[in-house]
C-alpha cells in the first residue's frame, strides 16, 4: 500500500508526441486540477490550446503561443500533441466522457 509521502511524491505520466513529419515533443498528463479548468473553458479551440500549453513540456509554450501555432501551423501537429496528452491523462476516446463526468460529479 502506498504511504502518504509516496502518494504526494507521484508525478504525472510523461511521454513523447510524434508529429506527422516524425519530429517529437515531450508531453505529460494533465493534473486533475487542470482537467477541471479545461471543463470550464467553453470554446473548443481554447480548450485544446490550454491542454497543449499545460501538457507540452519540451518545448514549453504559453496558451498564446499555442494559439499562434494553431492559426499558422499544421492541424496534424496539434492533433498529435493533444491526443497524446489526452491519452496520458486517461481522457482519450471513450474514456474522455466517463472520466470528465466523474471528475465533474466528484466521483
Amino acid at each position: 500500500m502506498l504511504t502518504r509521502e509516496q502518494i504526494l511524491a507521484r508525478k504525472t505520466g510523461a511521454g513523447k508526441a510524434t508529429l506527422p513529419d516524425g519530429e517529437e515533443v515531450a508531453v505529460r498528463a494533465l493534473t486533475r486540477d487542470e482537467v477541471i479548468v479545461v471543463q470550464e473553458i467553453k470554446n473548443l479551440a481554447d480548450q485544446d490550446n490550454y491542454i497543449i500549453a499545460k501538457g507540452m513540456i519540451d518545448p514549453v509554450m504559453s496558451v498564446e503561443d499555442v494559439a499562434v501555432w494553431a492559426s499558422t501551423g499544421s492541424a496534424g501537429d496539434l492533433v498529435a500533441v493533444s491526443e497524446e496528452i489526452q491519452r496520458l491523462s486517461g481522457l482519450d476516446q471513450g474514456a474522455a466522457k466517463s472520466r470528465i463526468s466523474a471528475i465533474r460529479d466528484g466521483t
